[in-house]
């Protein structure tokens, strides 16, 4: 019987009978078009059955969505900054998470803690990390505000009549697939390139437009949820957000996220209801879950934020964003100012390391103009010259002014996204022994040491049941880290194998590490699809076997030129294109075959080859030792004469243990 037929009397897709046949005990094949009669007329017979367990199956997996969901709008994952001791009662609080969903992690990690008890900062990350929370120090909060004062400060000391108008810079924020990005297409598309030669040649994580005859500069985050810190960064150097909600699918659990990064910040925001053409679009539904979720009252309701429906894919509605963004500006004038004229202070948007040019960073100015040759200094500490300065076409220019977007080369190391940088002389230090500026060791790395692209590293995610197992995996994997290759690890957390984890791993090329936890069928699937491998274990002395075989895998193996003897030619007998075939004695050592050779003339080097064939007395031979004449069979460009002497020699391999 035809599949599609099955499925019609049964009232069912095609694709739907496929996916749940197999868990019924009728594996057909994902791909079958036929199925045999007999299996056929037991599914009819059986069907009543069978439908209430697909149907109980689906509430399950319905069930398990919502937990995921409640999870998430439990925590949405935000910044939050906590002493090197809180308790937990005050963690709660400071967290905005239920004290029983605190308490909970604590005893998954073998922590019995009452409310009133005190926790350290490692327990508080371990339990935040788990929860969804971005944990961060105390003292990384009094350093951003520093970085943050620094250009409150500098303005503030600027004479008013100098302070003019700048370019609002704008960051589109929202939840990820909301269409964030096509809305940046879609602007760049149909702005940058009117009336400009060539449009955008090269992606620096920002650009400028004109609407109006008035530049506007857009930021070019990233939408992951996995880039959160940097979309919190950006919106601190923005003037105005665009929050995009799509139209079709509501406010979602990264939507909360974003809009809480726009309220810390304290700008101005416009939301844009995008994908208004796509089939299930409801306005005024998202308007309802604005209103009710985040209070986002919109102004057509009688509220004061703007609300404009737009099709990213469709260009439709663009225009009307862009006017409403210039607007907004109009509005907050006093705010979008600078004094072109000063020493310039900026934000790194984007950063990475290029094999050609070395460091390579993307600077926001956000007052006075950056010239090329300037000096350039990070918490009062020389960090390069600008060599080379690019606009956002990838054209060479000899400045940039406020809310102008550069790309600088000559740094000496790579800068972190979200650094805030300075024209001046700065303290110069070494920057090859720089691992990091005057910080924490929990602290980022801001300057990183040249040859650390040079070892060979494996990522890991690490998830395991308690705490201390984490901590102990770590400093036995620190244990066995060497110059030649190392286990990074990029993650550590508790608890079974997440989606997140997979995510992590996925943007990391790295591989998944469990211990003592489980891994839901529905990851190992996910895992299978993005060809994550993850490795379980109960011992720790296994894992880090395993992990020792692995760095000793890429370990690049090094090669030791050894010596074996010279052999003086005496006669040629013929000669070939590629090769020769010669007589001649062995002078010193020994000769042998497939060993590589050095053509010497007059103790002049010639050329390199190698000895394919080697006979003594009419016989082929692996070796000839000293004082004996032998017929040799030479492959290579050079040609070789009577008299010249070969040095005969190999390479030998050597892979160093870890």
């Amino acid at each position: 019987m035809n599949v599609t037929e099955l499925a019609r009397k049964l009232k069912i897709t095609p694709n739907e009978l496929r996916e749940h046949l197999p868990g019924l005990g009728f594996d057909i094949g994902r791909k079958a078009i036929k199925i045999n009669s007999n299996v056929a007329r037991k599914i009819i017979k059986n069907w009543s059955k069978l439908k209430k367990q697909i149907e109980q199956k689906k509430l399950q997996e319905q069930k398990e969505i919502e937990e995921e969901k409640n999870i998430e709008k439990a925590a949405i994952k935000k910044t939050v900054f906590v002493p090197s001791l809180i308790s937990v009662r005050d963690f709660s609080s400071l967290t905005e998470l239920p004290l029983n969903a605190i308490l909970a992690e604590l005893m998954k990690n073998g922590i019995f803690s009452s409310i009133n008890e005190k926790i350290d900062y490692d327990t508080a990350w371990l339990v935040g990390s788990e929860l969804g929370l971005d944990i961060k120090r105390e003292k990384e909060k009094k350093q951003e505000k520093k970085q943050e004062n620094k250009l409150l400060k500098a303005l503030a000391a600027e004479n008013k009549d100098k302070l003019l108008a700048r370019p609002p810079v704008i960051v589109v924020m929202g939840h990820v697939d909301h269409g964030k990005t096509k809305l940046l297409d879609a602007i760049r598309k149909t702005q940058v390139a009117e009336g400009e030669a060539g449009g955008i040649t090269q992606h620096i994580g920002a650009y400028q437009i004109k609407r109006q005859g008035q530049a506007i500069t857009f930021i070019d985050t990233p939408g992951h949820e996995a880039f959160t810190a940097m979309r919190g960064r950006g919106a601190r150097i923005a003037d105005i957000a665009i929050l995009v909600v799509a139209a079709d699918d509501g406010v979602k659990p990264q939507t909360i996220e974003a809009f809480r990064i726009i309220e810390a910040a304290k700008i101005p925001f416009v939301v844009a209801i995008n994908k208004i053409d796509k089939e299930g679009a409801n306005i005024d539904k998202v308007k309802q879950e604005l209103s009710s979720q985040l209070n986002i009252i919109p102004e057509d309701w009688g509220g004061k934020t703007i609300c404009a429906p737009i099709s990213a894919l469709k260009n439709t509605g663009i225009d009307d964003i862009l006017d409403i963004v210039l607007l907004t500006a109009k509005t907050e004038s006093e705010n979008i100012v600078a004094n072109p004229d000063a020493p310039a202070i900026g934000t790194i948007i984007e950063s990475r390391v290029s094999k050609g040019a070395g460091p390579v960073a993307t600077v926001l100015i956000q007052n006075g103009t950056l010239r090329k040759g300037d000096q350039l200094a990070l918490n009062n500490i020389n960090i390069g010259k600008v060599k080379c300065l690019n606009n956002y076409k990838g054209k060479k220019i000899d400045s940039a002014g406020p809310a102008s977007p550069a790309q600088i080369l000559g740094l000496k190391g790579r800068l972190e996204v979200g650094d805030m940088i300075e024209v001046a002389d700065g303290l110069k230090i070494k920057h090859k022994k720089i691992r990091g500026m005057a910080k924490e060791e929990s602290s980022r790395v801001l300057l990183q040491k040249e040859d650390d692209e040079n070892i060979k590293k494996i990522n890991l995610i690490i998830k395991s049941d308690v705490m201390g197992s984490a901590e102990a995996i770590e400093e036995s994997l620190m244990k066995i880290n060497t110059d030649m290759a190392q286990a990074k690890i990029i993650f550590k957390g508790l608890g079974n194998i997440a989606e997140g984890d997979v995510k992590r791993a996925e943007a990391v090329n790295g591989k998944i590490i469990s211990f003592n936890v489980k891994t839901p069928p529905a990851i190992e699937e996910l895992a299978r699809e993005k060809n994550i491998v993850i490795k379980s274990y109960s011992i720790i002395y296994d894992l880090i076997n395993d992990i020792k075989e692995e760095m000793q895998k890429i370990v690049e193996p090094t090669f030791n030129r050894v010596d074996l003897g010279k052999l003086k030619v005496l006669a040629i007998f013929r000669t070939d294109k590629g090769g020769q075939i010669l007589g001649g004695k062995i002078i010193e050592g020994k000769a042998e075959k497939n060993s590589l050779i050095d053509i010497y003339r007059d103790k002049e080097f010639i050329d390199s080859g190698e000895l394919t064939g080697l006979q003594s007395g009419k016989q082929d031979v692996s070796s000839c030792e000293a004082d004996q004449e032998c017929g040799l069979q030479f492959k290579g460009s050079g040609i070789i004469q009577e008299g010249d002497v070969l040095h005969f020699h190999k390479q030998e391999k050597i892979i160093s243990k870890i």
